[in-house]
């Protein structure tokens, strides 16, 4: 049963991993479900209290580096209340219309669309619309390197 929950768990790691790439998808709660998964087939024999913590943390940690990246890449180039709205407004309408695509789009075009109603210049908004871009991307790729952690930290003990 051991061998089975073991390659279990990183058959769904691996999942997640591409999963975190793909837009509304709760890659970092499937990777602690699968933990959770392996430890229950096993008997809760082999993470210990302090790896359970330090898999909670790393699971927050990468929530909070996807829902903030937009917002902190939107407002560090210059975007306003509106711009920040309209970034996070954009990531889930694109996401849900338009799929990974919409993840890319989306935050860009609502920036953009909120920075120019609320008065700024076409340059200005572009530039706020650019920063939250580079926002999702930096956080997509920041939350993949945590979800490589998580999975890690798991196969080292499990294996």
């Amino acid at each position: 049963m051991n061998q089975f929950a073991d390659w279990l768990f990183v058959f769904l790691w691996l999942l997640a991993l591409v999963l975190t790439f793909v837009p509304m998808m709760p890659a970092t709660l499937i990777i602690l479900g699968a933990a959770v998964l392996q430890e229950a087939l096993v008997g809760f024999s082999e993470l210990s209290a302090f790896d359970w913590v330090l898999l909670a943390g790393l699971g927050l940690l990468a929530m909070a580096l996807d829902n903030l990246a937009a917002v902190y890449g939107a407002k560090r180039y210059g975007a306003g209340r509106a711009g920040i709205w309209g970034a996070v407004i954009g990531a889930v309408v694109g996401g849900l219309l338009l799929g990974p695509l919409g993840f890319l789009l989306g935050p860009f075009l609502g920036a953009l669309v909120a920075e120019l109603l609320s008065g700024k210049s076409g340059a200005e908004a572009t530039r706020a619309a650019w920063g939250s871009l580079l926002g999702v991307l930096g956080g997509v790729v920041a939350k993949a390197v945590v979800h490589v952690a998580m999975g890690w930290l798991v196969i080292e003990r499990i294996f």
